[in-house]
């Protein structure tokens, strides 16, 4: 795909939940610019909606009833892969291996400022640890052509997704979470405004959020198409999308931010933290970069370095003790 604004992979969940709450109501080849998500877990409950009015965007959403249940597409969306429509829920990828499956939207979004709300379940006949690869939301210039956690990724097309680590050396932000197999409804709210991207998940079935990822400074332009993929290997899921509702949100900008054509905007982010490296740090609180090009190089260089400088010191040092040894005869 030529660019992502962000990608949300994990294993699954969002939501429209908490009726009555304010603003609560209830992958493909080329260089990438994206935001990336995994799902593991958050802990302190809030209204991610701030207070800010909202409005429902019916064509940049997903809800019952369905149209066109039966085939293989339905207004203002299209299926690609494996996906499969009914009239109960959108199966990305069934319960079999070597599957892959996605939705993506007709309509590009122009909305400056929005709140996703995403109603999903994954489950399956595996065993706790062994899952399918997991879901990923998609914010993308170019429509995509054909594990339990959530991290965030921004991507300006410089940086490459690493499928073996799940995504843990560009990761930006993640947290955990337990959603698979629940007999419950589980979901995942995903919030954009005034460069501030937050992520929150019900997934206890208690009737409140909890904060699972809070980044500033992120710039997504405007013009993007929203979209939705899974995929299995050896081991598999039923990926269930039941509802995706987009809301506009309406903030007060001034006259220099309103004058920004903001599809014209490189999708990063203001503070550049190193990517992640969380293969010695599970809680994913060390950051590091991998090891490649010219990190690799440096790194030998210095080792060669510090041996010549070893081999001298250890020379003189010898020469030295052979003269002092010769004086005593």
């Amino acid at each position: 795909m030529a660019a992502e604004a962000w990608l949300w992979r994990w294993g699954w969940g969002w939501g429209q939940r908490c009726p009555g709450r304010p603003g609560l109501p209830g992958p493909g080849p080329g260089p990438t610019t994206f935001l990336h998500f995994l799902l593991l877990l958050g802990l302190v409950a809030a209204d991610i909606t701030d207070g800010n009015s909202e409005h429902l965007k019916r064509e940049h959403s997903l809800i019952k009833p369905y149209q066109g249940v039966g085939s293989s597409s339905m207004p203002l969306w299209d299926f690609q892969g494996s996906t499969m429509l009914t009239s109960q829920y959108v199966r990305l990828t069934p319960d079999e291996r070597s599957k892959e499956g996605s939705i993506w939207n007709h309509q590009p979004c122009f909305l400056k400022d929005w709140e996703m709300h995403v109603h999903f379940k994954v489950h399956g006949t595996g065993k706790k640890n062994l899952h399918g690869d997991g879901i990923a939301l998609w914010y993308t210039r170019d429509r995509l052509r054909v594990f339990p956690y959530i991290s965030v990724m921004v991507n300006n097309g410089s940086l490459s997704y690493d499928h073996s680590k799940d995504g843990r050396w560009s990761e930006l932000a993640g947290c955990t979470a337990d959603f698979r197999n629940r007999d419950h409804d589980t979901f995942l709210a995903v919030r954009y405004s005034r460069g501030r991207l937050t992520v929150m998940t019900d997934l206890e079935d208690k009737n409140e959020w909890k904060n699972c990822i809070d980044v500033t400074g992120v710039r997504l332009p405007t013009g993007y198409y929203f979209g939705a993929s899974a995929g299995t290997g050896d081991l598999s899921d039923n990926h269930d999308l039941i509802s995706i509702k987009l809301f506009q949100l309406t903030v007060e900008r001034t006259p220099e931010e309103e004058s920004i054509d903001w599809t014209k905007i490189e999708p990063g982010v203001n503070f550049l933290k190193s990517p992640k490296d969380n293969v010695d740090d599970p809680t994913g609180n060390f950051r590091g970069g991998p090891l490649t090009g010219w990190r690799v190089f440096l790194l030998l260089l210095c080792a060669l370095l510090g041996i010549i400088v070893c081999a001298v010191v250890g020379a003189v040092v010898f020469q030295k003790r052979q003269e002092r040894n010769k004086r005593f005869y």
